[in-house]
């Protein structure tokens, strides 16, 4: 009895040994395991709305973006501030890449242990741009899973025919350093181009093109002139989802009976092919984007379309390589606001400035695809009806589009202190006093433009995506000018726009939008939820900018 007695109590204390241990080990992995900064389960997941079909095939590969938090944000808004406030010391002081890293981007040991964690976990490291901003990986779900101890499932999709993957959990790092969000662990929402092509044309333009179609050189004569202006010294961005054809730009400059002198450099971001087959591949959007760009601005020393899998990457490395100044996206998607605002600060606090497209189904278009045209950060372009005096004549008049998306945040964006300047907000123009209000600013987007994409050519082309690259054209003049005063670019517009558009000199600098609807918003005298401030007036506009 003794002896059995014995063994019992050796028994239990090895039990209790073990659970102890078994606990303290826990416990330390817990602790080891941060959350993610930001969210990434879809609310349909979360509320069980769309129903699991099961998990992801495990050698499947998926392309990811790692997004860290920046270093001293407070301090980072009070320089932006500063930046733009035309009575300070610092106005238009703006930073490099590599001080902007040095202050605000993550520290060289904390991004050296990232990238040692995502290797370490089978993850490969494809892209590491300067900024230290981002970290582009890629790997199978496997291995994701492992490292974010999450699950990857297949879910149908509550309001779309088709299915989407997505985390079961909110993910966690077993990493000392702060993530703040992965872009790439769902296709919920996945990025949509802002054009629309409709089945003819909806009424002559008057234009140079065929059937009377808008070329790009009638719009720069209408909304410029045919000043000396042209973009020279000046490199344009242009964000892209998939590759474009060098054949289709030159195609319809050919057509145009126009030289293409502008330079056309690819950047791949997360593997992405720089190139769009027509068999496979739908190269519209970067096509009409391009064709827009250079039409605008001639004279471009350069345009650099950034091709990527993940949006943050792609707006990450235009602000990590800092060559553009103006930069355009016609995209939109629904995503975490955290992982994009902190490129946008950065792009304002290098002087680089960035327009998108609003969107084409008027006040109804979808919060996750106007996003993210509401950031505070950037310049939201809606999309109006353009009549000129004559092919490739001056501008006569215009309406706002009927599909020009505008209205206030639906992504609950708080209103940014340039709109809370006297003017802004009217019960005229039923804009928000809470939320941030867009577009920004318009110009032509009717389905009347000409596009060359995927071989052929067409005359009716649409959107909001028309507009986006058009005005960072037009900012490349504006900055070629202020380059050739000994002056630094503009920067971020929509400081010195929203104080040209509230003051005396607005309607001699800008052409005011009074009429057309949206749908739910009409465009008023002033500021308005369809057309924004209105489009360029010329030299007018470029010297106010450059007067500032």
């Amino acid at each position: 009895m003794k002896a059995s007695a014995a063994f019992t109590a050796r028994w239990l204390a090895e039990v209790l040994c073990t659970f102890a241990f078994t606990l303290l080990f826990a416990v330390i992995v817990a602790d080891a395991q941060q959350p993610v900064m930001t969210s990434h389960v879809p609310d349909a997941v979360a509320s069980g709305v769309a129903p699991s079909l099961g998990g992801l095939p495990g050698e499947r590969r998926l392309s990811l973006a790692l997004s860290l938090p920046l270093r001293d944000e407070a301090e980072l808004d009070d320089l932006l501030q500063n930046l733009y406030d035309p009575q300070s010391p610092n106005y238009h002081n703006y930073l490099s890449t590599e001080e902007f890293t040095e202050r605000f981007g993550a520290t060289e040991a904390d991004y050296a242990a990232v990238i040692r964690f995502a290797e370490s976990n089978g993850l490969r490291v494809i892209d590491k741009p300067a900024n230290r901003m981002v970290l582009n990986v890629e790997g199978t779900v496997a291995s994701i899973e492992g490292a974010f101890h999450i699950t990857l499932e297949l879910f149908q999709h509550p309001t779309e025919n088709r299915t989407f993957y997505a985390p079961n959990r909110e993910p966690s790092v077993d990493l000392d350093v702060p993530v703040l969000h992965i872009s790439g662990l769902d296709n919920f929402s996945p990025p949509r181009a802002k054009n629309t092509m409709s089945v003819e044309t909806v009424s002559s333009a008057a234009g140079s093109g065929p059937g009377g179609s808008f070329l790009g050189s009638d719009l720069r004569a209408a909304y410029y002139g045919s000043g000396p202006l042209n973009g020279a010294g000046q490199s344009v961005g242009i964000f892209a989802m998939a590759g474009y054809q060098v054949s289709d730009i030159d195609l319809y400059f050919r057509n145009a009976h126009q030289p293409r002198n502008v330079p056309i450099r690819g950047v791949s971001l997360n593997g992405a092919s720089l190139t769009c087959p027509p068999s496979s591949c739908n190269d519209v959007e970067q096509s009409l984007d391009i064709e827009q760009a250079i039409s605008m601005a001639p004279g471009l020393s350069q345009l650099v379309v950034y091709v990527g899998k993940q949006n943050v990457s792609i707006l990450n490395q235009m602000a990590a390589d800092n060559t553009s100044k103006q930069l355009s996206c016609s995209y939109g998607w629904a995503d975490n606001q955290s992982s994009v605002d902190p490129i946008f600060k950065e792009m304002a606090a290098q002087g680089q400035t960035i327009f998108v497209a609003t969107g084409d189904q008027g006040s109804s278009t979808p919060a996750g695809v106007v996003w993210p045209s509401d950031d505070p950060w950037v310049t939201a372009v809606g999309g109006t009806d353009l009549t000129i005096a004559s092919a490739g004549g001056a501008w006569t008049s215009e309406t706002g589009w009927v599909n020009s998306a505008g209205m206030p945040s639906k992504n609950r964006v708080p209103i940014p202190s340039y709109q809370q300047m006297a003017g802004v907000v009217t019960s005229a123009n039923h804009a928000s006093a809470t939320l941030r209000n867009i577009p920004d600013v318009a110009s032509e987007s009717d389905a009347r433009n000409y596009v060359c994409a995927m071989g052929i050519c067409k005359e009716h082309g649409a959107g909001t995506s028309y507009a986006a690259p058009l005005w960072a054209s037009f900012i490349a003049m504006v900055n070629q000018q202020a380059a050739a005063n000994g002056k630094a670019p503009i920067g971020f517009l929509n400081p010195a726009l929203y104080t040209i558009g509230t003051g005396s000199n607005y309607t001699f600098d800008i052409h005011d939008i009074r009429s057309g609807t949206n749908g739910a918003y009409s465009a008023v005298t002033g500021y308005d939820l369809v057309t924004g401030w209105g489009s360029p007036k010329g030299a007018n506009l470029i010297n106010a900018l450059n007067r500032r």
